[in-house]
């Protein structure tokens, strides 16, 4: 069985304004930090991803916007990647620190799923990992074309119809992966 990590990618405070709409932010919020929760019980690493926008002065590290949401709780043994494009892996520790601890199947959830979550998941693939897209723990805002749930559901749909790698993808929701009710099974299960 292979070993698994979490990726919480960009559920900044900058990112989550109260006049900036994410689809269901809240249930979004209890859903990672359940998954979160789960995955350090079974001694499986969660990985926060911090967008460094530095370049465009946005989310300047240790600013407010930067920070991590309330609402989430990362422990001090999350590991924290930060990153300075919407894929994750550009020019980042996170394939490297993945590497080392000898990872090859990532759980992928966050924001927003139009252009950091997909930008991820498309370069996991590429790199041969294992994919799990947690289908209701990524999020969106409305779109000039498309509302966030019409965003989320095309996102979705077209991850689930990928062509693999040498890895693979599949996309499935809390209830799927036993994290919807009070007792949680293993990230191990799925």
């Amino acid at each position: 069985m292979s070993k698994k990590a979490l990726l919480i990618i960009d559920m900044q405070r900058g990112d989550f304004p109260p006049a900036k709409f994410r689809y269901q932010a809240d249930r979004l919020i209890q859903n990672i930090d359940r998954i979160a929760a789960r995955f350090r019980s079974q001694g499986l690493p969660v990985v926060y991803i911090q967008h460094d926008g530095s370049a465009e002065n946005v989310f300047i590290p240790g600013s407010e916007d930067w920070k991590i949401l309330a609402g989430l709780s990362p422990k001090p043994e999350d590991i924290v990647v930060s990153k300075t494009a919407n894929n994750a892996f550009y020019k980042s520790s996170l394939h490297d620190v993945l590497q080392k601890q000898a990872i090859e199947e990532v759980f992928i959830s966050g924001s927003a799923t139009d252009f950091c979550v997909n930008a991820t998941v498309q370069a996991a693939l590429a790199l041969d990992y294992q994919i799990t897209v947690i289908a209701d723990a990524h999020t969106t805002g409305n779109r000039p074309n498309m509302d966030a749930t019409m965003v989320i559901d095309h996102y979705n749909w077209v991850w689930q119809n990928l062509t693999p790698t040498q890895g693979s993808i599949v996309v499935k929701g809390m209830s799927e992966l036993g994290l919807s009710g009070t007792s949680l099974p293993s990230p191990e299960d799925s």
